[in-house]
């Protein structure tokens, strides 16, 4: 891939621009198995490769500039914005709509924050996309004073562009984070109809969700996948080839736990006869989003709000199998040390950070890492998805 702004030196986030696209995914690839190259009974699959451009479905771009030319990017060293409006990654609505953005915030009068001095007020604009082109839209805004504002101008916005969603959240601190704690939905709805893999997750603002759509469908389905075999069963109730031995007296429905749900697209991808699949998630979007998602698609998977690792240890007994995705921080102890002693069979854990999930797995010495599988989410960095499924020794 060839970009620009890479070769003009304005941005250089994309460590591994220009670089051969084989030769990347197979350094990501060496890097990974080398990071897991303690547990020597680990298969890997192949990689799952991305398309080299045009591939995210999320974006989050810092708002700068003056408020008659904002920019939609990112900042320099001095704090100044850098347009990154045009940038090769974005998807293809996203790549349409960042330029009509752009001038729309000047249009509408939305004052860009200026860092250096601290003034000013909309900091941030985040754009996701769903493959039919529908978008959610989510402005950052320092305060409540230009909300108004904002509102007022929200017929003229949907006019330029398919919006379906628009929300704008508030982050008063001046601090290194993308969003606050206060939603403000501007919108009859209040989630984005994402077809992702084999079912359709309903994106609210400020809901986890994986940068690289198509990336991610393919996530899902290996995991689901590999959670049938373990379980031995198809998603339609079919017989299957490797399923886990199922204790003497354990009844027939299978129990699953995901961890670190999100919108639930685990957890749906999951969720079958003989099934009983439950999610736990922090935020209180991505739940209520993933429950109008199992209820749409009339699956038996339910879903509560809460924290991963109090969650776990609040059980009293194990379920069959474990879905675990954590933030780049990976696991906490308190959860590895749960897994290890809990007599759960099997765990699926999905990575965005081997050197935490390399980590996590020594914490882990009787789950042993069985299969393996890179997902290249993030072309020209060296960021990747690790999908890994261990067994109880």
């Amino acid at each position: 891939m060839q970009c620009d702004y890479f070769d003009a030196g304005v941005c250089r986030s994309c460590t591994a621009m220009g670089v051969p696209y084989a030769r990347q995914l197979a350094a990501k690839q060496a890097r990974v198995a080398d990071l897991l190259g303690a547990h020597q009974r680990l298969s890997w699959q192949e990689p799952h490769a991305s398309v080299e451009s045009g591939f995210r479905t999320k974006s989050t771009m810092v708002v700068a500039g003056a408020p008659e030319s904002p920019t939609l990017g990112i900042l320099d060293a001095d704090g100044r914005g850098v347009d990154l409006s045009a940038c090769g990654l974005l998807g293809p609505a996203t790549a349409v709509a960042m330029p009509v953005l752009r001038d729309f915030i000047a249009e509408a009068g939305l004052r860009p924050y200026d860092v250096p001095r601290r003034t000013g007020e909309l900091k941030y604009v985040h754009v996701v996309e769903a493959a039919d082109g529908g978008l959610l839209v989510r402005f950052v805004l320092r305060s409540e004073g230009q909300v108004g504002r904002l509102r007022r101008a929200l017929p003229r916005l949907r006019e330029l562009l398919p919006v379906h969603v628009v929300s704008v959240n508030l982050l008063p601190e001046h601090k290194a984070v993308t969003s606050g704690d206060t939603e403000i939905l501007l919108t009859e709805a209040g989630t984005l109809a994402m077809p992702v893999g084999d079912v359709t997750l309903h994106v609210a603002p400020g809901a986890f969700v994986q940068t690289n759509g198509a990336v991610a469908a393919a996530l899902y389905r290996q995991a689901g996948g590999w959670i049938d075999a373990e379980l031995g069963r198809g998603p339609l109730g079919r017989a299957v080839a490797e399923p886990t031995r199922r204790a003497p007296g354990r009844p027939e429905t299978a129990s699953v736990l995901d961890l670190y749900c999100g919108v639930g697209g685990f957890a749906l991808h999951a969720a079958g006869p003989g099934r009983a699949v439950h999610g736990v998630e922090i935020s209180e979007q991505a739940v209520a989003s993933a429950r109008r998602s199992a209820a749409e698609a009339g699956v038996a998977a339910t879903f509560d709000r809460g924290d991963a690792t109090d969650y776990a240890l609040s059980l009293t007994s194990p379920p069959d199998l474990v879905i675990v995705n954590p933030p780049r921080r990976g696991l906490s102890a308190r959860l590895a040390a749960w897994l290890e002693s809990c007599g759960v069979g099997a765990v699926v854990y999905s990575s965005c950070n081997p050197v935490t999930l390399a980590r996590d797995l020594a914490a882990m010495p009787t789950l042993e890492p069985v299969r393996a599988r890179l997902f290249d989410m993030f072309p020209q960095t060296d960021h990747v998805e690790v999908l890994t499924l261990l067994r109880r020794r």
